[in-house]
């Protein structure tokens, strides 16, 4: 029944090999995550063990996939989403890594719950809105560096490990390949300011992964390319 999930991470792993190839880089360099959004928990977990990281665009979604969640499944589940403050609480009980800080308000909250526990260094990606797009999150570039430096300040109980953004919604390659660009350099830069190793670049979906493979994504999160034509929901 799911024959199609298994060849499909054959073909797009073999993609992500030619484009780091093309642009020097290693493979094992860069994880693969499968994005289930609506799609059963069954198509992920036929999945799981062949992707690096599995991610969730709900936190509500996420929760009712994990009820039945066997605990011998061991793949991290990464929230890619935007995260409502009220979700906070769930969302850190669910996922292994939030990739979608985008303020200091919703990384102070994440803080904040976390004191109620023994968690520290719970790891996190801030997301930039590189494409200047209305429709989507992320902290503008030009606060990119402010917001990393707020949350080394105030949130100690988050791990700042890596940087998340969104391709313009664009067939233009050169747009898409300047978003994906620049990211990186904005990484390049606050490693510098804040003397944080930053190993992490989530950039890339289906559409888009192998531009971003080239300018140094480590982390593409792929669809419909693995589990098909999304639901409706």
């Amino acid at each position: 029944m799911v024959d199609f999930i298994d060849q499909n991470i054959i073909e797009i792993r073999e993609r992500i090999r030619a484009s780091a190839k093309l642009s020097g880089r290693d493979p094992a360099e860069i994880k693969l995550m499968g994005v289930s959004k609506t799609h059963p928990a069954e198509y992920m977990l036929s999945a799981a063990g062949k992707l690096d990281i599995l991610g969730e665009n709900r936190v509500q979604e996420a929760a009712d996939k994990r009820l039945d969640w066997p605990s011998e499944e061991r793949t991290p589940w990464h929230l890619i989403g935007h995260l409502q403050r009220n979700k906070a609480r769930k969302a850190l009980d669910i996922f292994d890594l939030i990739e979608t800080v985008d303020s200091l308000g919703l990384a102070r909250m994440l803080d904040r719950i976390l004191t109620e526990t023994d968690a520290y260094s719970f790891p996190v990606y801030i997301e930039v809105n590189m494409s200047g797009e209305l429709t989507k999150s992320g902290v503008v570039p030009q606060e990119a560096a402010s917001l990393l430096e707020r949350m080394m300040q105030y949130c100690p109980r988050l791990s700042v490990e890596g940087l998340m953004t969104i391709g313009p919604n664009s067939d233009d390659k050169g747009d898409i390949r300047k978003a994906f660009e620049g990211l990186r350099l904005i990484r390049d830069e606050l490693r510098s300011l804040s003397g944080l190793h930053l190993p992490e670049l989530s950039m890339g979906m289906s559409s888009d992964f192998e531009i971003a493979v080239e300018e140094g994504s480590t982390i593409v999160r792929i669809g419909s390319g693995i589990f098909g034509r999304r639901s409706a929901g």
